[in-house]
């Protein structure tokens, strides 16, 4: 197949962007919390948004979203990411055709977050106060773009993902307790599984937790029995999952 063969007129199709948006879960005060960054700039200034922007010359988007993670929360290591969908509604960003591939990441105990360079301002926000379809009363009424309708999809992808693996031990640090992984379950899916039925889950399964050594800070006090600490083990998958309730 020559050149000329493969030659077309790119001014016949309109231009497309492409972008990155991030889906950046923690668990803070007991609670599962999302970044989000107050917009500085128009379209939608003033409005809260998922952090992320466009994909720079040269750059894939796992490339991006790792530049985006790193610009949005000072941390650039120790995250889970993995992609979540493209989002492609023709009317979903007001300047131009903008697609964006959306990302999933969590990392236990993040800091304050650091806002971009078109953002006014950034913060965790807990899920419960976000305008998701199952929250009542949220103390936002609406996110930008269509970054609600993202948001929902990242967090059902967080709940399913803690059924059938376990990657709940990226939202805690190590060397944890047993009672410390119970708490992530019960922020992420909102209710907790039975204490006996997860212990007993996690214990059973090889390769979920290993053993480690107790820190120094956490000694057990006088006279109380010794309290087991654990780290992640080298599994990834739950046979059966450890289903909601």
């Amino acid at each position: 197949m020559s050149d000329t063969d493969l030659a077309y007129d790119a001014r016949a199709y309109p231009p497309v962007a492409v972008t990155v948006d991030l889906c950046v879960f923690t668990i803070r005060s007991g609670a599962l919390q999302v970044l989000l960054v107050e917009r500085g700039e128009d379209p939608y200034a003033g409005m809260w948004a998922l952090p992320g922007g466009f994909i720079e010359p040269g750059e894939d988007a796992a490339r991006a979203a790792e530049r985006e993670l790193a610009e949005e929360t000072g941390v650039s290591s120790g995250f889970h990411i993995e992609q979540l969908a493209s989002y492609s509604a023709p009317e979903r960003d007001p300047r131009m055709r903008v697609i964006s591939i959306a990302h999933v990441a969590f990392a236990p105990d993040l800091p304050e977050p650091v806002a971009g360079s078109d953002a006014a301002t950034a913060r965790w926000w807990a899920i419960a106060d976000l305008p998701i379809e199952e929250n009542d009363a949220p103390a936002l009424d609406r996110l930008a773009f269509d970054h609600a309708a993202i948001l929902g999809d990242a967090l059902e992808r967080v709940r399913a993902k803690l059924e059938y693996t376990t990657l709940a031990t990226s939202f805690v640090t190590a060397p944890f307790t047993l009672g410390e992984l119970h708490r992530v379950y019960a922020a992420v899916w909102g209710t907790p599984p039975h204490r006996g039925t997860f212990i007993r889950k996690v214990l059973s399964t090889p390769g979920f937790v290993e053993l480690a050594d107790a820190p120094s800070s956490r000694a057990t006090g006088v006279g109380r029995p010794p309290t087991a600490f654990y780290a992640s083990g080298p599994a990834t998958h739950l046979h059966p999952a450890l289903l909601r309730g």
